[in-house]
């Protein structure tokens, strides 16, 4: 079975499981969509938004010297949007409403996160690419950064003076 669908099937069972959820995504690193039980919002602006966060998450807990990242809430007006590391790939986004109880979504969200980053990782070890040997690339560690993510570059401030 094709990983999406497995992540599908794990944010239907999530959903069904917490009856204030709005909306479940799961998403690459890179703001692809994965899987997506979210009926009134576009998956597609949620997830690359959701990997801007990401990043930024990541950043900030860098730079504070806070470990890796683990999760991001984000209340409003009426409700809750949660995200979730899902491994070194993957990231999971949950949409409540605001009579959730926020430590069982953190709960929820975490056990859910765990077995997506499972799922990707099964996939990765399929999916890896052989070394001149035949064997396969080592998968990466837990501390090792994503291939391709780019350094927080700031811009110099402006010397102009109006």
């Amino acid at each position: 079975m094709a990983v999406e669908v497995e992540v599908a099937d794990e944010l239907h069972r999530l959903r069904a499981r917490m009856p204030q959820l709005t909306g479940a995504l799961a998403a690459g690193a890179d703001g692809l969509v994965l899987a997506q039980d979210m009926p009134d919002v576009p998956p597609e602006g949620l997830a690359a938004l959701t990997a801007a966060a990401l990043g930024v998450g990541r950043r900030m807990v860098d730079l504070a010297a806070r470990g890796d990242f683990r999760e991001l809430l984000v209340r409003g007006a009426d409700g809750y949007l949660a995200t979730y590391a899902a491994g070194p790939t993957a990231v999971l986004t949950l949409l409540a409403d605001d009579r959730v109880n926020v430590g069982r979504l953190h709960l929820e969200g975490r056990r859910c996160g765990a077995r997506i980053a499972e799922l990707m990782a099964a996939r990765s070890a399929d999916e890896r690419p052989f070394d001149a040997g035949g064997g396969r690339f080592p998968p990466p560690r837990a501390g090792d950064r994503i291939q391709g993510a780019l350094p927080l570059r700031i811009p110099p401030q402006s010397r102009h003076r109006p």
